[in-house]
């Protein structure tokens, strides 16, 4: 600023874009993938399910992969052990339905987590679970690097507070 005849005047003004997106358009570097098409990843991953094929659910994981499943104590860490959850999972026919999705991303990976409803096709019960998916990009495919699922506290404290005390 200068002062000119009493009044405070812009001497010098710089406008420019952010760096980022110049950045990671010079670089090769993929632009960080738009929020519709992260909450579309759950679909095929959906989709795989509805196949009730084991091996079609397991393939949406990644080479290095992290199932943290709603109805198992035990992290799934890999290909077989991931297929070995669905194979039980699957026989409930679920589908599921995304309630409220949070999404983050980056240029080669993003996450989406909130809250998703399952109808279980076999019984029709529905079960409410939060979730996390990590998808990362291999091989020009987005696949899931890590998967947490678990079932709403509230529910659960709901059920124990029925439980008859000793």
């Amino acid at each position: 600023y200068t002062l000119e005849g009493g009044e405070w005047k812009i001497a010098h003004h710089h406008s420019s874009m952010m760096p980022e997106a110049q950045l990671a358009a010079s670089s090769g570097a993929p632009a960080p993938i738009p929020d519709a098409e992260v909450r579309s990843l759950f679909s095929l991953w959906n989709n795989a399910l509805a196949t009730l094929d084991p091996d079609e659910v397991a393939k949406r994981y990644s080479k290095a992969p992290c199932l943290l499943p709603t109805v198992s104590d035990v992290p799934r860490t890999d290909y077989d052990s991931i297929k070995a959850y669905f194979v039980d999972f699957l026989k409930k026919e679920p589908q599921g339905t995304i309630l409220e999705s949070y999404v983050t991303s980056g240029p080669d990976w993003c996450m989406d987590d909130g809250i998703y409803e399952f109808t279980m096709g076999a019984t029709g019960d529905k079960v409410k679970a939060r979730y996390s998916f990590v998808y990362t990009l291999e091989g020009g495919e987005w696949k899931i690097a890590h998967h947490h699922s678990s079932m709403m506290p509230e529910a659960q404290l709901a059920a124990s507070a029925e439980l008859p005390l000793p």
